[in-house]
This record gives structure tokens, sequence and C-alpha cells, in this order.
């Protein structure tokens, strides 16, 4: 992450676009000396005019007219000041935790070809670089028919979206992979920051690199990117030391945007910190976007006194429904024929 990335603000790393609300508060303080604003008089002396402009540093809630009068009125001010940095904390951590605790769409649109939701797990998807799509494991393991509805030979793996064989060598798949990029492609940044963080498919281990294009990709919306910046910090990898902060700030931004690993986290977290209330919120989204280590989490605190049968009940109702959504014939075949194609 560049310089230019960090907050002017608070100082404190997060981006600036897209990375969240690191200047939540600044933001709301900003929004309140506009509401407020009754014209421009200066709060010690009581001059009026347009050089009123010299505003307090803190609150931002009153206006002087020059730095003197400031520091005349910075004694009288203090508890005013103090109160409205305190309210404004409070709406902008109330406002947080409203979109925080959202239940987020899918982070994956439906199968182009069945047109059911893509499962959670990632066993049961697969991305194809030569279309860009994700394709549910059903699909993929279901023979292609032509036009005459007569089954295809499929010895060459083609694409069960775009009929484009499957690439034999790393070389091919690479070459597929930097044209997404090119293009945009989110995911394909995702996936080539991968093969440089765990040194695969012919790429050179190499964590920074892979840090910067996680960062790429989730400034262009893909969550799961965000949840590898999060880990990054968490463990201190990737040329970064650890700073929980920042993990938990990527956590909150790629559970927003529907990751549920990373939902998961922010939950063992809290759990870390003794909220359980705001553990098991974020478990029970978890749960009902189909991820199944929340559910046995949620079972665990139930267990030890620290959620209800009430709650555990609907974290298994939630369950339900999430795999009623994506449960098929198609998707039950292709997970007994082969456990990498396994959807729950």
């Amino acid at each position: 992450m560049s310089t230019s990335d960090i907050c002017k603000i608070c100082k404190d790393g997060a981006s600036k676009s897209n990375d969240g609300d690191a200047c939540d508060v600044n933001d709301m303080l900003q929004n309140l000396s506009t509401a407020d604003d009754n014209g421009d008089v200066c709060a010690n002396c009581g001059k009026e005019g347009d050089e009123i402009n010299n505003v307090c540093n803190k609150c931002k809630m009153v206006k002087y007219c020059n730095a003197a009068c400031k520091k005349k009125h910075r004694h009288k001010h203090k508890k005013q000041c103090e109160e409205h940095l305190r309210l404004a904390a409070e709406r902008a951590a109330k406002l947080h935790d409203e979109k925080l605790f959202k239940q987020p769409p899918p982070t994956e649109e439906d199968c182009p070809i069945c047109f059911l939701r893509i499962p959670t797990l990632h066993t049961g998807s697969t991305y194809k670089s030569c279309c860009g799509k994700v394709i549910c494991s059903g699909c993929i393991h279901a023979p292609l028919y032509d036009n005459q509805g007569n089954i295809v030979d499929n010895n060459n793996k083609k694409c069960a979206f775009c009929r484009i064989p499957t690439p034999y060598t790393d070389e091919e798949g690479n070459e597929r992979l930097k044209k997404r990029v090119e293009a945009g492609d989110a995911k394909s940044m995702h996936n080539i920051g991968c093969y440089y963080r765990d040194g695969l498919h012919g790429y050179p281990r190499d964590l920074p690199k892979a840090l910067e294009l996680f960062h790429r990709a989730g400034q262009l919306g893909y969550a799961l990117a965000y949840n590898n910046i999060g880990y990054s910090y968490e463990m201190g990898i990737g040329g970064v030391e650890v700073d929980m902060k920042k993990a938990k700030h990527y956590y909150e931004q790629a559970a927003m945007k529907g990751c549920t690993c990373s939902r998961h986290n922010l939950g063992l977290i809290e759990i870390r910190a003794g909220n359980m209330d705001r553990a098991l919120k974020h478990f029970m989204i978890a749960v009902r976007d189909g991820f199944a280590p929340s559910l046995n989490q949620i079972k665990e605190l139930y267990g030890y006194g620290k959620a209800t049968k009430e709650d555990y009940m609907k974290a298994l109702q939630s369950y339900q429904e999430y795999l009623s959504e994506i449960k098929s014939d198609r998707r039950d075949k292709a997970a007994a024929a082969d456990e990498e194609l396994r959807y729950y």
C-alpha cells in the first residue's frame, strides 16, 4: 500500500477510497459542523464576517476569527469539545455496526448454467479464467451435450460454459489469468496473488507482491482479497508486522462484502475480547451463508452456556435454509464421484 493510500486524518493506514470507515468519526464531526452551522461568528469575541474560518482542530464545531481567539477560548471550550467528540464517536460506532451486522448478499452470482446459488465451500465451485465465470461443481462434473442432445466427448475437459479447453500447462493458465488481470478482473488478481503467496504454478514465492495484488483485488470489490490482507496483518506475513487493529479492519471490509471466513474470524476475535453477544451475531450471519465452522462454534458456545438453546436452533434452521438453496441432484452426483467436488 503506497503512502497515498494512508488516511491523512487518522493516520491508521486504511485506504481513503474503498477500505472502509477509518475516518467515520471525523466525517461525523464534519457533518455535525455543517448541520449545526449557525453562521460565521467567532466563539470567543463574537465577531462576524466571512473571515471567521479558523475552526477547532478537534471537534470542528466552533469557529474563530484567528488563532489568538482560538487559544483564549480553549479552556472554556474544552468540555464542550470533549462532549462533541464523544457523541460523534458513539454515532459513528452505531452506524458502523448497522452496516457490519447486516446480512450481506452472496459473494458470487448464481451459477450461469444451472442458475442455483454458488456454494460457499470452496470445493463447490471453480473459477474459469477462459470466460471469467464461476461454475458450480455439479455443472463442471455433468456431461456436455451438443445441439442435438448428444453427449460430447469431453476428454479435453472443456469449460462447461464457453467450451474452451482447460489449459494443460501452467504457462497456458498463467497467460489466461494475465489477460483477465489486464481486463480488470479482481478474481484473477486475487488468484495470482495466492500463487505468489504460496509459490505455485511457476510463480516465485513473493509475499509483498501477493499483498499488493490482494489490495488491488480488494479495491475492485473482491471480498476474499480483503480476508487475505486481514490474515496477513493478524499473522505478520507479507512484509507487514502483526497489527490486530488493521487485521480486524480488513476482516470487517471482507465480511461486509459477504466473506464468511472473515465473518467467522471476527467472531473469534470478539470471543477473545469477551464480547459474546457480538461474536454470536457474526457466527449467525456466517451460518446463514453456509459456513459450517460457525455453526460448530455456536454449538460450542451453547455447550459452555454462552449461547441459548434458541440461538442454536435458529442457527440450525438458518443452515438448513442455506442448504435448500444450493442442493441439487447434479451436485450430489459430483460430490459422490469426487471428494474434491463436495459442496457442503
